[in-house]
């Protein structure tokens, strides 16, 4: 979920790019959000997800695999940065979520059953699932293609704010804005989801562009220290605080956040009107998060065999595109990955 400023970011603090303008970055992604995107939108009209001979979910490894290769030719350099334990933080907000997809479930199955298509797709989406073994073939299929990935002690997002706030990444992608609370210094959006897509529920299609947003510029354009920006996700919710203080909108909380001095204070004043969490704890962990620098990124030579044996073999993948789509691959990582590129900074600075 995280947090949502979508509506409070100014337009100086972001702007939409075409794929090419990221040409020889490395980009931290969080793992994990982008296979739940894969997740939720490679499916059948009735939600349906794809699916090899066994039964077993293979939407992910499709998203993980294609996708990459798209980014790798505009010269892109991804890092799949992936979730280790969850910190206690967040135990309340997964039980939820946990609930919500077991109702969820039960919603789809009875849709599908009576022929609602639309229905039981928007249910299948919200019962979602991401399980070990997914997750660990995911892995697998990123060293067949020598993509780095990186295992994160407990946030994966934090984590790749870490990789980028140390200049190892140009950026941290991800759909969620909470990176920028955990101090990356920018934020990509919508790289695994970029193109022609079909807004949920309606026969309506737009088109998805990556946004870059600075942290910088952000603060600047908002008047915000990165504490008061901390301050301000912790108002409307986080994972560690979903609900927020109720009745603070974005614009009304930046108001507020922006008054505030002391930050002790303020805390203390959250404290009390939401004593079910512990606010402090949520505040210093967004400053200082469980990270790791037991990590190597590198880009390797894909393996052909390897990827053949993941996709075609254990998954039942088309042979004949998965080759023709491992011959893109090598030659992006010999064009892209293999060589270091200089992009320009004329908007970013």
């Amino acid at each position: 979920m995280g947090v949502n400023l979508r509506d409070i970011i100014p337009p100086g603090a972001k702007q939409e790019v075409d794929l090419r303008a990221l040409k020889g970055r490395v980009i931290a992604l969080d793992a994990y959000n982008a296979l739940y995107q894969f997740l939720a939108a490679i499916r059948q009209p009735d939600g349906t997800p794809l699916m090899d001979r066994q039964g077993r979910v293979t939407s992910h490894l499709s998203g993980l695999f294609y996708r990459t290769i798209n980014l790798a030719e505009e010269g892109i350099k991804p890092v799949y940065v992936f979730d280790g334990k969850p910190p206690e933080l967040k135990k309340k907000e997964l039980e939820t979520r946990f609930s919500r997809r077991a109702e969820a479930e039960k919603k789809y199955v009875e849709a599908k059953k009576v022929g609602l298509v639309e229905e039981a797709r928007k249910y299948a989406v919200q019962a979602i699932r991401l399980t070990k073994d997914m997750v660990e073939d995911a892995k697998r299929l990123l060293t067949a293609m020598g993509i780095p990935w990186v295992q994160a002690p407990e946030e994966g997002e934090a984590q790749a704010a870490y990789i980028a706030s140390k200049g190892e990444a140009w950026a941290a992608g991800s759909q969620d804005y909470d990176v920028l609370l955990f101090g990356s210094p920018r934020l990509a959006r919508n790289l695994t989801i970029t193109g022609r897509r079909k807004l949920p529920g309606k026969d309506v299609y737009i088109t998805i562009k990556p946004e870059i947003i600075e942290l910088r510029k952000l603060l600047e354009s908002l008047g915000l220290s990165r504490e008061q920006l901390i301050l301000l996700g912790i108002l409307l919710g986080t994972d560690y605080n979903p609900r927020g203080i109720p009745g603070y909108g974005p614009k009304n909380a930046l108001n507020l956040v922006r008054s505030i001095q002391d930050v002790e204070k303020a805390l203390d004043t959250i404290q009390a009107r939401l004593p079910q969490y512990d606010i402090k704890k949520i505040f210093n962990y967004f400053l200082e998060p469980v990270v790791t620098d037991d990590y190597k990124i590198e880009f390797n030579e894909p393996d052909l065999n390897e990827i053949r044996r993941i996709l075609v073999e254990e998954h039942d993948f088309n042979p004949e595109r998965v080759n023709r789509a491992y011959e893109r691959l090598k030659k992006a990582y010999r064009e892209n990955l293999k060589t270091r590129h200089v992009g320009l900074d004329a908007w970013f600075g």
